[in-house]
């Protein structure tokens, strides 16, 4: 199964916060799940690091390399094609962080 991950629920992943549900958490701990995380989400991260919303207890560098690439989770880019998939969403959510994501979700240049 293939997984892309939202922030929160990378974030939650990785504190073990129980905000997770367990099914969530065994599908990500699942060997056999191939998973994901949007740099939209790094850059969400980033920037609710910098205005005080999040608190990182090490630089992001360091959680890419810790936390991403540590638990074999794969770093999705940003295509033109997500872009495009993307202006086609409806308004449902208004979060650019999360739309960018669903768009990724559903464009066919995602790597599976």
């Amino acid at each position: 199964m293939n997984l892309l991950l939202d922030t929160h629920a990378f974030l939650w992943f990785i504190e073990g916060n129980s905000t997770l549900s367990e099914l969530a958490r065994n599908l990500i701990e699942e060997q056999a799940n191939q998973r994901f995380l949007s740099v939209a989400s790094l850059w969400e991260i980033a920037i609710k690091s910098s205005i005080g919303k999040l608190e990182l207890k090490m630089t992001l560098t360091e959680l890419v390399k810790r936390e991403v690439y540590g638990n074999a989770i794969e770093l999705l880019e940003i295509q033109p094609e997500h872009l495009d998939e993307l202006t086609k969403l409806p308004f449902h959510h208004r979060d650019p962080f999360d739309r960018l994501i669903l768009a990724q979700s559903l464009t066919r240049i995602f790597p599976w």
